[in-house]
């Protein structure tokens, strides 16, 4: 009886452990100035790792590419502006160089360049008077990609005094594209304050993550389902201020440095976070027929502008986000939870 016992304890102990099943498992942190949430299909112990590396990076990101982080690598190029080539990290220099190739491709209406238009139309908001043309073309002369210097060994340059770097509507798109390198997870969700968005893959048994999206009112505009592709949604009255009289939203455009005051909301699908993002910034400013002509002309692009005028969007903008608008009837402000609820739109 001994022996067989000993052998029964024998047989358990060498058993295969059986594979952990994969779960849903979600976290939200807050970094770059709102929340990160992610959501993962993968088993616990996978999942927990992948997380922690996303955050990880992202918060290492935030020290490198913010404007509001004092020793950034934006903020130090700001300071040394017009002192020559200053050594950056490895990530900002590639960052750069992919803002200012994207800046190319939009034809100047994404500028990285174009921080001291946006510090010009802050301060113009913080007094209540509107900039005056000659205080716009001031700061326009310090404006320009063309301007900004990359050279070899990770240097970058401001080569005139009072230049500065905005990456706003760049790089939450740029870290998305970084963590989705990094997951090993087959699926997952990464959403940066629900304006940025990749979407790995889809949760078991649905065709995609799907998600609600506003509308320019902020009401309930309709549901998208997204499988392996980035997603931008951009508002120009996202952040509006009352300047003299007239409503400027929180875009500036480089071209002729001037705030918009057009309310339009534009989404882009891309193959990646970072394009998606400075594509639905260039919708808006652009006139609405060239910038559905720089959706259609990209591959894997697909894009949708929506303002007073109505909706237009790209050829394939409904086989690439299966949107589905939502009935008049259903049209009412989202909340919170709206944006986590995967299913049945409200």
């Amino acid at each position: 009886m001994r022996a067989l016992a000993a052998l029964s304890l024998l047989s358990c102990a060498s058993a295969p452990a059986l594979p952990a099943l994969p779960e849903l498992v979600s976290d939200g942190r807050y970094t770059m100035g709102t929340v990160l949430e992610i959501s993962l299909v993968a088993d616990a112990a996978t999942a927990q790792r992948d997380l922690d590396a996303a955050f990880a990076r992202v918060t290492e990101l935030d020290a490198l590419l913010s404007r509001y982080q004092p020793e950034s690598d934006v903020v130090r190029l700001a300071r040394l502006a017009g002192r020559g080539p200053q050594p950056v990290d490895p990530a900002t220099a590639v960052a750069l160089r992919q803002a200012v190739e994207y800046g190319r491709l939009t034809g100047g209406s994404f500028d990285v360049t174009v921080g001291p238009l946006v510090e010009l139309w802050t301060r113009a908001a913080d007094r209540g008077v509107p900039p005056t043309p000659d205080e716009i073309a001031s700061a326009r002369e310090r404006v320009g990609a063309d301007r900004l210097r990359l050279g070899p060994g990770h240097l970058v340059a401001l080569p005139r005094a009072g230049m500065s770097l905005d990456l706003g509507g760049f790089a939450k798109g740029f870290a998305l594209d970084e963590v989705a390198r990094l997951l090993r997870a087959g699926s997952a969700l990464l959403s940066f304050g629900q304006s940025s968005v990749w979407a790995l893959g889809a949760p078991p048994g649905k065709p995609g993550w799907r998600l609600l999206m506003r509308a320019p009112d902020g009401s309930f505009a309709g549901a998208v389902t997204l499988r392996d592709c980035a997603f931008s949604v951009s508002s120009s009255f996202g952040r509006s201020s009352v300047i003299g009289g007239r409503r400027y939203g929180h875009v500036v455009d480089p071209r002729t440095g001037r705030a918009l005051e057009r309310s339009a909301q534009a989404s882009v699908v891309a193959p990646s976070a970072a394009l998606a993002e400075v594509l639905s910034t260039a919708l808006l400013i652009l006139e609405p027929d060239r910038g559905l002509a720089l959706v259609e002309s990209l591959p894997d692009v697909e894009g949708m502008i929506a303002d007073a005028a109505g909706t237009v969007a790209s050829s394939g903008w409904e086989d690439a986000t299966h949107f589905e608008p939502a009935p008049v009837s259903a049209r009412r402000p989202l909340t919170r939870v709206d944006w986590h609820r995967w299913g049945t739109p409200p």
